[in-house]
């Protein structure tokens, strides 16, 4: 066996001989490694093929080299079998397999479920050997990925918090108008599906609504929560949809028939799993906290169809964003791959999730997410859209119906890359598939390939069942969720509204400046709004250090407890405020709202001055920007990515230099291996011309060793295919009689040179990539912190004076905080 652990190839399988019966009557398995380059992915792929062709035993195989690479995965498992990614069993021993295994499936085979699962752990063993594979790769799949089984809805696996997908779209991504209105319209229109309401974006009054409501608080930077979406519709911040006033357009009556069908997912204890667990955040679900690759298994079987489609548009409108906030890179950064897209990406309708998926295979490419999309149903499939896709792995198909369907959208995708497409070779080859056995189609190289999949690394024992996959999630406390509303907050905007009391007035100095923090959430029914005094400080401050190449504006809003009389604030105890300076107010907002009473030293002005300086002193030397460096990869992290996140991009950084290292040695070395390979054609030619006769087996040998060189070292793509054609050609023309041994004596010196330059061409080879190797091993990088401290010249005090931070006081009498607080100030 070939070695097949090699940069940047993921090991697919072997390939496969398709000749026709009445020139090879059995079809053979090859011992050519099937070699697969990871970068091919960035021009994203599809894999179609029926029920038991082998599909998502090669899909799987994809996922665990691309991990073993080093390289995360977001899995999309709607039928909720790509779990199984988690059963991976180093010991290969039978008490691994026995809580997996099928028990009616060993009572059919007549043995306990003991002795199935001893039978299976052998089965495994020895499929994996029979692919050159055993537990010790197993072992550095785990070694090298976290697999996370995530369960949205549901609290089986780990939860996802969807309120996240609401919140303001990055600075990148709000300053590109198409890019901000396809994520509205996504968004909105996986929303109203959720509650069953079909929307046309442009007719639709609904949808229209909810998109300006989205667009009015994201393009202020604010984010939005299904609360505040209540809150939204039956009083949006403005009274004109288009040239028409609001009232016309959409009555606040049946404004507030939506806003109840909203609050009413909203408070129904059926959505409460989709408001708690980890955010929906798509460097989570790429990176663990120590920076190890991810594969994020987001199972939906337990959804229905709407709840589907739901979270699968803001899954892939929160992928979007990520991708747009990456640098570009002709390497593979990262893999999406969604299991029977059927219903998703259709050719004619258009679900709300298939405006981002479109988006994605236009634009992920640059930024190195490559996608994979599986199908059995090729009807199903948007053919223009998937004009983007450079690999299609096609396995046996149901019909011909679905056969011919498939060849016109390959059709297509050859037009547009002016690749050669022969028709009728391709039906020949795809009606001649068998189980495992798949054609590849790569606009990466001049002609298809079949090859035969080889033994996954994990245990494909089916889809799991809810109970399964909690016993395979570590079980850790829900994160609370903001309390929804009731249908009691819910007033209708027509209902009159009584006028609110005015605030107690505060006897403070009017030179002393005050300023209101906004609330983070409605206040709940039955409860009141409350603002308490604090001291509040705002500073801006600016970070350069021109060897590391960072040049950062960062804000930072404390806010200290009231000192006590005689005393000074407290800077080093206060909290730190999640928000932007200019959402701080100078009056109190209109509703109804208490104040407390602002003590004597606050309420005074004389203070302030002395105590302003003391901030600025305290904001200067306490609050360094922390970051993180490796010196080896002349890297330093940005100002908002933590450790993990910062590894994974070493990780990245070190895939780019591998990848453009491969591509130099494929360069240097591909011109000496052709020539070396014209040579021993044009040797063979001599002998044919002198009608020597030569033993083929020495020349089938030297051959052999080019060939070697190119299969194991670089795949399929390092030599010309023709040459190698024609080597073979001649070699079946070689003579069995020699007529001139003198002749033959020198010709077969020159082959022993060749086959010896060969050699040393291989050795060579193997020598720097070995030493390559070595250099990129994620062990070797050592990450250091690294502090600055801000310009002092530049700190710019935006706000300070008198704070008011916002609570709600329930029946209980107990003040519960109605603002977000941020990271630690250094």
């Amino acid at each position: 066996m070939q070695d097949f652990e090699k940069l940047g190839s993921f090991y697919l399988g072997r390939t496969y001989d398709l000749q026709e019966p009445k020139l090879l009557p059995e079809r053979k398995l090859l011992d050519d490694l099937f070699l697969y380059d990871a970068p091919d992915l960035t021009t994203h792929g599809v894999c179609v093929g029926m029920t038991g062709s082998g599909k998502t035993g090669l899909c799987v195989a994809l996922l665990e080299e691309a991990a073993i690479d080093g390289i995360p995965s977001i899995v999309i498992d709607p039928k909720g079998d790509l779990g199984n990614l988690l059963l991976t069993f180093p010991n290969l021993a039978p008490e691994d397999f026995r809580p997996w295994v099928d028990e009616e499936e060993a009572a059919r085979a007549g043995v306990t479920p003991d002795e199935f699962a001893a039978q299976t752990a052998q089965q495994w063993r020895e499929g994996l050997a029979e692919w050159g594979q055993n537990g010790e790769r197993i072992a550095r799949l785990r070694a090298a990925a976290e697999v996370v089984l995530y369960t949205p809805g549901s609290t089986s696996g780990t939860p996802l918090n969807v309120l996240h997908s609401f919140d303001a779209p990055p600075p990148e991504l709000a300053a590109d108008a198409e890019a901000m209105g396809d994520r509205i319209e996504s968004a909105v229109s996986g929303l109203l599906a959720l509650l069953g309401i079909e929307a046309d974006p442009v007719r639709s009054r609904e949808h229209i609504l909810l998109s300006n409501i989205l667009r009015e608080a994201w393009s202020q930077g604010r984010n939005m929560d299904l609360a505040g979406l209540i809150a939204g519709i039956q009083t949006p911040a403005f009274d004109k949809i288009g040239v028409l006033d609001l009232e016309a357009v959409y009555p606040a009556k049946e404004r507030f028939e939506l806003a109840i069908s909203l609050n009413n997912l909203l408070a129904s204890p059926g959505f409460a799993p989709w408001l708690t667990g980890d955010p929906l955040d798509a460097q989570r679900l790429l990176y663990a906290p120590d920076g190890r690759a991810r594969i994020s298994v987001l199972s939906l079987a337990h959804l229905s169809d709407a709840e589907r489609m739901f979270f699968v548009t803001l899954l892939l409108n929160e992928v979007l964003s990520w991708v747009r906030r990456q640098p570009g890179t002709s390497s593979l950064r990262a893999v999406l791959y969604m299991d029977e897209v059927y219903g998703y990406f259709p050719p004619i309708a258009t679900p709300p999730a298939k405006r981002p998926m479109l988006t994605l295979l236009k634009q992920a490419r640059a930024y190195g997410l490559g996608i994979l999309l599986a199908t059995q149903n090729p009807v199903d499939l948007d053919y223009k859209g998937l004009a983007n896709a450079g690999t299609w792995f096609i396995g046996r198909l149901q019909t011909d119906r679905d056969k011919q369907r498939l060849l016109d959208g390959l059709e297509g995708v050859a037009a547009s890359t002016q690749l050669g497409f022969s028709r009728e070779h391709l039906d020949q080859i795809i009606s001649s598939l068998g189980k495992r056995v798949f054609l590849m189609h790569n606009i990466h190289e001049q002609q298809p390939a079949v090859f035969q999949t080889r033994w996954t690394l994990s245990y494909l024992r089916g889809p799991l069942t809810l109970a399964q996959i909690h016993s395979l999630t570590p079980q850790a406390a829900p994160v609370a969720a903001v309390p929804p509303a009731t249908a009691a907050e819910v007033a209708p905007a027509s209902a009159p509204v009584p006028t609110p009391p005015p605030a107690k007035p505060q006897v403070v100095a009017p030179e002393v400046r005050q300023f209101f923090v906004p609330a983070a959430s409605p206040v709940s029914a039955g409860a009141r709004l409350l603002y308490k005094p604090t001291m509040l400080g705002a500073a801006r401050l600016h970070y350069i250090r021109v060897t590391a190449g960072v040049d950062f504006w960062r804000e930072l809003v404390l806010a200290a407890q009231p000192p006590p009389p005689g005393e000074g604030p407290s800077w080093e105890a206060a909290q730190v405020l999640s928000l932007q300076v200019a959402t701080l107010q100078p009056q109190p907002p209109s509703g109804p709202a208490d104040l407390e009473p602002v003590s004597g030293e606050l309420a005074a002005a004389a203070s302030y001055p002395k105590w302003q300086g003391v901030f600025e002193d305290f904001v200067y030397q306490r609050s360094p920007l922390v970051l993180r460096q490796c010196a080896s990869m002349k890297a330093v992290s940005r100002p908002d990515e933590n450790e993990g996140a910062f590894r994974g991009r070493l990780d990245h950084m070190a895939r780019e230099q591998r990848d453009l290292a491969v591509q130099k040695l494929r360069d240097k070395y591909a011109a000496q291996v052709e020539a070396l390979q014209d040579r021993i054609r044009r040797t063979e030619e001599r002998l044919e011309r002198e009608k020597a006769e030569y033993g083929q087996q020495v020349l089938q040998t030297t051959l052999s060793v080019g060939t070697t060189l190119v299969g194991a070292l670089f795949g399929r793509k390092l030599v010309s295919q023709r040459t190698v054609s024609r080597a073979g050609s001649s070699l079946r023309g070689a003579g069995r009689s020699m007529r001139e041994k003198g002749e033959v004596g020198r010709a077969e010196g020159t082959l022993e040179e060749q086959q010896a330059e060969l050699a040393a061409l291989e050795n060579e080879l193997a020598a720097e990539i070995t030493a390559f190797e070595a250099r990129q091993s994620p062990a070797e990088y050592v990450v250091a912190e690294l502090g600055i401290r801000p310009r002092k010249n530049e700190l710019e005090v935006a706000a300070f004076g008198l704070g008011w931070l916002p609570y709600e006081v329930g029946a209980d009498g107990v003040a519960r905080p109605l603002f977000g607080l941020g990271g630690p100030q250094a």
